[in-house]
């Protein structure tokens, strides 16, 4: 099923509402209460977070003699991307179909439609799509070094082990 398919089956329990929706590959650090003021200050029907991931590949500049001028090892992007920690408003269904694919047609019409707002999130960030994700993710979290378990760091679990 697609990921608007998926949201579309559960479309009867998500109309009463503000929902939240992750692709859930991903993991962060990610005020969630900051994102939802900020999607309740905006009054648009969906929010989207966005981050600046790091680069892949580490990044040369080079001279005109192919000197290489600098390097910096896997920058951030540039560009910020769909870090996947969506807030929707219920009239955001209307732009859903069952063979929806989240990413193309509804977040481009909400896009056209002024709609859409876009969260930047400079915190940790980072996804699970491969194996090597996989095993980075989990070293951080053998380490006890999981910048996303903010629940670790929440008043009432601080109250906790007291």
């Amino acid at each position: 099923t697609p990921t608007g398919g998926r949201v579309c089956l559960a479309a009867d329990r998500l109309r009463e509402g503000t929902f939240s929706l992750t692709y859930a590959d991903g993991v962060a650090d990610i005020d969630l209460a900051a994102l939802g003021a900020f999607h309740r200050g905006h009054r648009g029907l969906a929010t989207v977070t966005v981050v600046r991931p790091r680069g892949q590949f580490g990044v040369t500049q080079l001279d005109e003699d192919d000197r290489v001028l600098a390097f910096e090892e896997k920058p951030r992007l540039e560009q910020w991307v769909n870090g996947g920690f969506f807030v929707f408003e219920p009239g955001f269904l209307e732009y859903l179909e069952e063979d929806s694919v989240l990413e193309n047609t509804p977040l481009r019409r909400l896009a056209a439609d002024g709609e859409l707002h876009a969260f930047r999130h400079t915190g940790f960030w980072d996804c699970m799509d491969t194996y090597k994700d996989a095993v980075t993710l989990n070293d951080l979290w053998a380490a006890g070094d999981a910048p996303w378990a903010v629940w670790e760091r929440t008043p009432a679990a601080d109250a906790g082990a007291r």
